[in-house]
């Protein structure tokens, strides 16, 4: 019998994610015996508009969500706006009904917007760390994961990592000598063996979010070398040394001091793709005194060594 996979639609959506899962998933390949997946695209019988102008016609309508054995969300229409509530109720019967609920990217946001992830581990795209934080904290996210299982929920990061969560998928119903079969043939890895810490734009607060933090934010980023101190810093910010941690923390999830080693590992991140400079002399001008100290840190923050990280970013 043929596992449906529900995968609701709309307007403005995006095709990388959807279309990973799809190939993922749906595609014959004649050498290999058939997956059994029933996809079941769901959503308005009018169709659906792209991002890039492609339509798309839904073979079932979203009401088909609450009967799927898998319900796989690729995105929402926006972030900040628009979340799909109208899936909720569909999404929470699937749910109640035992089936294997999924999300890629955005599609993390559908989930927490239905209740669905309160209380569980889940990832999405490194962009919107700080919204899930703030507007869903109930969610334990894990924001380096690439993919990440809690029970029979499976959330992803975004674009490319649709195909990895996609061969995971694969491994948990066929086993792994068949999801290593597609993975080969999807010219993927069977397992990253990276997260997408490596991907993320450390310095993801801007000055624009709070003008509390306006004046230090710039004279970090002024002088991202210097030793700063939490006093120097509660100075900029015209706030006592315990509010501006307390504060800082509240709105970014890092402490004031962390947080500048995330944007020494930026700048760092910069040299390293733009430069020649060995990698000691870029720890130094970032304010590493030590090379061991800088390796630590930006493998802590990156996931991966000062060296991997250029020849990745830059070339050998």
């Amino acid at each position: 019998m043929s596992h449906v996979v529900a995968l609701p639609v709309y307007d403005g959506m995006t095709l990388l994610e959807y279309g990973a899962v799809i190939e993922a998933l749906g595609f014959r390949w004649s050498e290999l015996p058939e997956l059994d997946y029933e996809l079941h695209t769901c959503g308005p019988k009018t169709g659906v508009t792209t991002l890039s102008g492609a339509a798309l016609v839904p073979q079932f309508p979203i009401e088909a969500i609450a009967d799927a054995d898998t319900v796989i969300v690729t995105g929402v229409s926006d972030v900040d706006r628009d979340r799909c509530a109208e899936w909720g109720d569909l999404l929470r019967t699937a749910a109640a009904r035992g089936a294997r609920m999924v999300s890629v990217c955005t599609g993390a946001f559908a989930l927490a917007e239905a209740g669905l992830l309160d209380g569980r581990r889940a990832t999405t795209h490194w962009r919107h760390e700080h919204l899930m934080r703030s507007e869903f904290p109930a969610v334990e996210l894990d924001i380096a994961a690439i993919v990440v299982r809690d029970g029979n929920f499976l959330t992803s990061a975004g674009a490319s990592a649709g195909l990895d969560l996609s061969i995971a998928l694969i491994r948990d119903d066929h086993g792994p000598e068949r999801a290593n079969d597609i993975a080969r043939r999807l010219v993927v890895t069977p397992h990253r063996h990276a997260d997408q810490s490596q991907f993320v734009d450390v310095d993801r607060i801007s000055v624009r979010d709070d003008p509390t933090f306006t004046r230090m934010l710039a004279a970090v980023g002024d002088d991202v070398g210097r030793r700063w101190t939490i006093r120097d810093l509660a100075h900029e910010a015209n706030l006592s040394p315990r509010t501006l941690h307390r504060r800082f923390r509240a709105y970014t999830g890092f402490s004031p001091l962390d947080w500048i080693v995330r944007q020494r590992i930026r700048a760092a991140m910069s040299l390293l793709e733009r430069t020649d400079r060995p990698i000691e002399a870029i720890g130094r001008a970032t304010g590493f005194d030590a090379a061991e100290t800088f390796r630590y840190h930006f493998r802590r923050v990156c996931g991966t060594s000062p060296r991997d990280y250029r020849t990745s970013f830059r070339g050998a």
